[in-house]
């Protein structure tokens, strides 16, 4: 497809208020990839910390069109069996810094990053199903392949006004779980209770000190809480370690033959491997659950720059969507 597209290219560190789209070819479809007519795509964190330090790293392609998720139309099949105009969603195994991501109006995709979106979430507008894909994927593999979530389970959700925690509290509600909500701003506390959680608790780094338990817990800030949280966990509970919000990445001297209660266990969730299977179960599940994302703002694509300078700034909650026309 010959011409040229607008998009966000990168070589360097890129503060949001520096950011400028630029034209730039339109990709040539291959055998095996699909070239995508993005609709629309949401903000990550992961894509923030590539404009401010990860661009730097020699594993990143440059220059490098950021954007690890997006929704839109295929224009071209390439090969992948998939029509022309059919409704797809794009997230992780490398888009965005392996090769090319959504901030533009096409991106060409590999056939096992391609998932169609069910009829019966097709008739969601663009701005809703591009806050679905990478933090409700994220929220669903944590509860049900990391925590086997059953209705009868209380749930914490530590960290959880955050896009990621919003979008987590809102599924396990509407399977029926009780959940415990933890965030470090007490203003955020209605708008967890309006998503559903049950309790909502002010963190202030000791929870299993004040007695919250837990059959199953989410933790979202990460290594910083992670043995307060396992504290929380009754025997036979499970703690998903999925989200860094704390800043701190690895655990340092975690003894865990000490660190695990007994009878409890630890796992985590890692978003790259993303199935059809599971893509058409929560796209289903938010649909007959109506389900609204929690969108912080939704900027049109020719303002993407100051979509990026508002996740900057980090005053927000929920999701930051950017669509196209």
């Amino acid at each position: 497809m010959a011409g040229t597209m607008r998009a966000l290219s990168i070589s360097e560190i890129t503060e949001g208020r520096d950011a400028r789209l630029v034209e730039v070819p339109i990709p040539d479809p291959r055998p095996g990839w699909a070239l995508v007519r993005v609709r629309g795509f949401g903000l990550n964190h992961s894509e923030l910390e590539l404009r401010r330090s990860e661009i730097r790293a020699d594993y990143i392609k440059k220059p490098i069109i950021p954007g690890i998720e997006g929704v839109g139309e295929i224009s071209y099949p390439g090969e992948t069996g998939l029509a022309a105009g059919t409704r797809v969603c794009m997230l992780m195994g490398g888009i965005g810094r392996s090769w090319d991501g959504s901030y533009a109006e096409w991106c060409l995709v590999p056939a096992s990053r391609l998932f169609t979106i069910p009829d019966a979430a097709c008739g969601l507008p663009w701005s809703t199903l591009a806050a679905i894909p990478e933090t409700y994927y994220t929220a669903w593999g944590s509860l049900f392949e990391g925590l086997r979530l059953e209705a009868s389970d209380t749930l914490l959700v530590r960290g959880a006004s955050c896009g990621l925690g919003y979008a987590a509290v809102q599924i396990a509600h509407a399977l029926g779980s009780r959940v415990i909500a933890t965030t470090h701003r007490c203003e955020y506390a209605q708008r967890l209770r309006d998503f559903g959680a049950d309790k909502v608790v002010l963190d202030d780094g000791a929870l299993s000190r004040a007695g919250i338990r837990a059959h199953k817990a989410l933790e979202l800030i990460g290594p910083r809480t992670l043995q307060d949280t396992l504290g929380c966990l009754w025997r036979g509970g499970i703690c998903c370690d999925t989200g860094i919000l704390g800043g701190v990445f690895t655990l340092d001297r975690f003894d865990p033959i000490r660190g695990i209660p007994n009878g409890c266990y630890l796992t985590g969730f890692f978003s790259n491997y993303p199935t059809q299977e599971a893509m058409d179960a929560l796209f289903s599940f938010i649909a007959s659950h109506k389900l609204e994302p929690y969108v912080a703002a939704s900027f049109p694509f020719d303002r993407l720059p100051d979509a990026l300078a508002l996740q900057d700034s980090g005053g927000f909650q929920g999701k930051i969507v950017v669509t196209l026309g």
